[in-house]
């Protein structure tokens, strides 16, 4: 009777630590938990755009487990977009959601997942939209606005960047413009310009003249280094011309500003687990240590460095920009869950 008891109790506690979502709907741990994996394997699936955090939950339905694959989810999550971009490989909880003087922007994901021991996604659908200017400007005036991508002086801000970052790394290779992501402008004591980008690796090394800098084409393989910039340029008034820079005098251009990250080649990293492998395999078999020297050989591209990134063809669901229509109330009881941000626009409905 006590070991009966003692199960009874284990079974108990068991169901009570899973917080059963068919009880306490949005606001389940478990509930939490999956919306939580289950964006991890979002950002994890996309090759574009930049990394979504979660908001909250905002409804669910549950069936019970009736395979050994687990039980069925069905979400519907509010997502905020972060300051980190899909090519950083980060975990969304590791970056930081754009607040109201990023231009920030919103959405909601319907996803689809099977959930047992683990989380294993199996369809999303992502909608995203920017926070309308008038909701951020009603509560920061000074707020940077968004910008036309296309615009020539987004365009020249992100070259003045790109050129100061090439000039001022000290990486072996000139990097190329991949896409420009985000633009902004915003007021100070005269018209700033904001612009976020990523870079690809070329196959011109530092040392290439100026003059050929602009037939450098991006390594057309795996192992190309890519990054992730931010640049600014500030000008003193609206006719203020934006001269190309020369070489590397930046004494009359201290207004340009660039950031940028630069990522391992995810081919590359496990290229070199393997090679780690191989190696420790082959020095316990043969009682020997021995090195490896790997040449990797980069083809041009025909294509312009400017490159459009589209999603794989097995991707499991898809993000997209739309305007905000309104959506129906939550189905679940419970639902939805709690916001973890509201950006100081509590008015205005994320």
């Amino acid at each position: 009777m006590n070991v009966y008891l003692l199960v009874l109790c284990l079974a108990l506690l068991q169901q009570e630590g899973r917080a059963d979502p068919d009880t306490q709907g949005c606001h389940s741990p478990e509930a939490v938990r999956t919306a939580e994996e289950v964006l991890e394997q979002i950002n994890q699936d996309r090759t574009n755009g930049y990394i979504l955090g979660l908001n909250r939950v905002y409804d669910l339905s549950h069936t019970p487990e009736t395979v050994n694959s687990g039980s069925l989810y069905k979400l519907t999550i509010d997502v905020l977009e972060t300051k980190c971009h899909i090519t950083s490989k980060k975990s969304w909880k590791e970056c930081e959601i754009r607040d109201i003087s990023a231009v920030p922007v919103y959405g909601e994901c319907e996803v689809s997942a099977l959930v047992g021991d683990q989380v294993k996604l199996q369809r999303y659908s992502c909608v995203l939209r920017e926070v309308p200017a008038t909701a951020v400007v009603s509560v920061c005036p000074d707020c940077p606005t968004a910008d036309n991508l296309n615009e020539p002086v987004v365009k020249e801000t992100v070259n003045l960047s790109l050129e100061r970052f090439n000039a001022e790394s000290g990486l072996a290779n000139i990097f190329g413009l991949e896409n420009i992501t985000r633009a902004s402008s915003q007021w100070v004591v005269g018209p700033s310009y904001f612009v976020e980008f990523t870079i690809v690796e070329t196959v011109c090394s530092k040392q290439t003249d100026v003059s050929e800098l602009s037939s450098c084409q991006p390594m057309d393989c795996q192992f190309a280094h890519r990054g992730f910039c931010s640049g600014s340029h500030m000008t003193e008034d609206d006719q203020f011309e934006i001269r190309p820079i020369a070489g590397k005098n930046f004494q009359d251009r201290k207004a340009v500003e660039v950031k940028c990250e630069i990522y391992e080649p995810q081919a590359a990293t496990v290229e070199e687990r393997a090679h780690a492998k191989a190696d420790t395999d082959h020095t316990v078999n043969q009682q020997h240590n021995h090195t490896h020297l790997h040449a990797h050989e980069h083809v041009h591209k025909n294509s312009p460095s400017d490159v459009t990134i589209t999603s794989p063809q097995n991707s499991l669901g898809t993000v997209v920009y739309l305007a905000a229509t309104p959506r129906s109330a939550p189905a679940a009881k419970l639902c939805p869950g709690p916001r973890r941000h509201d950006l100081g626009l509590g008015r205005f409905k994320l």
